[in-house]
């Protein structure tokens, strides 16, 4: 039977978030830089013949009905094949982080699929399957580090300074899980921001806006005021992803040549995951599964 194993399934990072507004049906425009990063998943899978579809968790037990099975499912239905397939997990990437793992995942799964069936899907059908999924997804799908507008559908391909992908950040996640709905509707939110270009951004990519979602998740946890306060300290900046509960700080030499661990900021608590990160310059399967 085919099968694909040591499938990279990056962990991302909003350099900033804008919310620049609401649609009339209760979804919020946004604006943002999304960055795919080397904190990865690692996914095995391998066809079936009997139309079955399995997920086997490597690491920390998923939900019963996961992205992963969600994609693969919903790949299934829309080509109409009679394949099935078992989906090994190593979870790596936290959840609840605001660093979409779990729609990496089901991208991953997704791209691995489209081969495996034999189905040869362009990827931009792929990318309109995703939508389905959520949000992120498609920006998974299509592999590349991008300008992300509208509720997250308008995806443009963005060429970053090689000094930023040059520069590593460090990335620390709290014990809480940040729940997205939540976040949406705290009334500590601000929808107002003025639009702003890409050319604004890339005058200062390092420190340009800020992340909306950041205020009305500091409201829901104090747990992710201590990390921003504990990477501030620590590195003279720092900024939470998406909607939480993760946050980053770019480092610049000597700090650069470190490592990094929860530990590296007085954190003996196993309950707080944190690494060094880079940025990619691309998926790290754009050429492997197209």
């Amino acid at each position: 039977m085919p099968s694909l194993h040591n499938l990279a399934a990056p962990a991302k990072l909003n350099l900033f978030l804008h919310i620049t507004g609401r649609r009339d049906d209760g979804y919020h425009l946004l604006q943002s830089v999304f960055v795919l990063i080397d904190w990865a998943d690692t996914l095995h899978i391998d066809t079936r013949v009997d139309g079955q579809l399995h997920r086997h968790d490597l690491g920390p037990a998923l939900p019963a009905d996961d992205l992963c099975l969600r994609a693969a499912r919903l790949l299934q239905k829309e080509s109409g094949t009679t394949q099935g397939a078992d989906i090994r997990i190593d979870k790596q990437v936290p959840w609840g982080a605001g660093m979409g793992g779990g729609s990496s995942d089901a991208a991953t799964v997704l791209l691995a699929l489209n081969q495996l069936w034999g189905l040869h899907w362009r990827r931009d059908r792929l990318a309109e399957l995703a939508i389905q999924l959520g949000a992120d997804v498609p920006f998974f799908i299509h592999g590349h580090n991008a300008w992300v507008e509208g509720i997250g559908e308008q995806i443009m391909p963005i060429a970053l300074p090689i000094e930023v992908i040059d520069t590593p950040l460090a990335v620390l996640k709290p014990p809480v899980a940040v729940p997205t709905q939540a976040i949406f509707a705290s009334p500590h939110l601000s929808r107002d921001t003025e639009a702003a270009t890409i050319l604004l951004f890339l005058a200062a990519p390092k420190c340009f806006g800020r992340n909306d979602l950041q205020a009305p998740a500091e409201h829901y946890s104090s747990q992710i005021s201590q990390a921003l306060e504990i990477m501030q300290r620590r590195f003279g900046n720092s900024r939470m992803t998406g909607s939480g509960s993760a946050v980053f700080s770019w480092l610049e030499a000597p700090a650069a040549n470190q490592s990094f661990t929860p530990t590296d900021v007085s954190l003996d608590d196993p309950t707080w995951a944190g690494r060094l990160c880079r940025i990619l310059g691309r998926h790290p399967l754009f050429d492997v599964l197209t």
